[in-house]
């Protein structure tokens, strides 16, 4: 996909009338393996989510910290409820049509809960390690110059 910025919404998020209230997905965007991720979901999975890399999300306004984006996916929705990794990977499947939403149900019901977080933490932990990263497709954070 090289680094292009193709398919994947690269605005600043706002829960306005102009995005329809839809759920968002803040995920991080200098990571190859995620951006792919991202792109594959966008194509294939299509759920009513928008998607933002956190480098150029207002993490304030969304009621994140930046450790929080590093560590793991960020789902925010309108009524600012938070999930986090395999939880908001969950939550963005319950968005799509069957039978990933069925899927999204599934993942947050232990025991099958807990062997996705695992799962999730392993390759978020090894993400930059996994094809398709690259330093080169790094985003500049807006908010340290």
């Amino acid at each position: 996909m090289g680094c292009t910025e193709k398919g994947v919404a690269m605005t600043k998020p706002v829960f306005t009338e102009e995005v329809g209230q839809r759920p968002l997905l803040v995920f991080d965007g200098d990571c190859g393996f995620c951006t792919a991720s991202v792109e594959f979901i966008r194509t294939h999975i299509k759920p009513t989510v928008d998607f933002t890399p956190w480098q150029r999300a207002d993490l304030p306004a969304l009621g994140l910290t930046e450790e929080q984006a590093q560590r793991a996916v960020q789902w925010v929705d309108a009524n600012e409820r938070r999930s986090a990794g395999a939880g908001a990977v969950a939550r963005l499947l319950l968005r799509a049509s069957l039978p990933w939403r069925i899927l999204g149900a599934l993942l947050l019901i232990p025991p099958l809960s807990w062997i996705a977080a695992g799962l999730y933490r392993l390759i978020a932990d090894n993400r930059y390690r996994l094809p398709g990263g690259t330093p080169a497709c790094a985003f500049p954070n807006p908010h340290s110059a």
